[in-house]
């Protein structure tokens, strides 16, 4: 027996004596949501009532949670051309801005990007910027607004 054969045939021998575990379905969990750039008149009235805007392709940016004192504001409200944070993913929406990111458990900031600023307008009560949080197995659903040049009127 060649030295090769023998080395093949030592290699079977040790992993058949090693224990079978069964293999478990991967948890999934992470966040979907559509991106949508709300513009134009979005206050309802008795006679009318605004649909949901239709989602467009946008690219979301997860970040670490992030408060207020840790971002750049670049002048108007929501807009911000650094997050002093670790991003943690960065994914385009289709085009009809559908999302669906996999992620760890924790918290996270959610922002779009338009151009090289980020823009997220919801906080919390502690001033974090776009909290989301993800449980273990878990898909949380969120819908983000995209940062419009035709600006909503409430």
């Amino acid at each position: 027996m060649d030295f090769r054969a023998f080395i093949i045939k030592g290699c079977v021998a040790v992993c058949a004596m090693l224990p079978v575990y069964p293999l478990t379905p991967l948890q999934q969990q992470g966040i979907e949501g559509v991106a949508r750039r709300i513009s134009g008149n979005r206050m309802p009235s008795p006679k009318y009532h605004p649909r949901p805007p239709a989602g467009t392709h946008a690219t979301i940016c997860i970040f670490a949670l992030t408060n207020q004192n840790q971002v750049t504001n670049a002048g108007a409200a929501g807009l911000y051309s650094a997050v002093h944070t670790n991003m943690v993913r960065q994914e385009d929406t289709d085009d009809s801005g559908h999302f669906r990111i996999l992620l760890l458990p924790g918290t996270y900031s959610v922002f779009t990007k338009k151009g090289q600023l980020f823009y997220a307008t919801r906080r919390d009560e502690k001033n974090n910027i776009a909290p989301v949080e993800v449980l273990p197995g878990k898909i949380t659903r969120v819908d983000c607004s995209v940062e419009s040049d035709h600006t909503a009127v409430y």
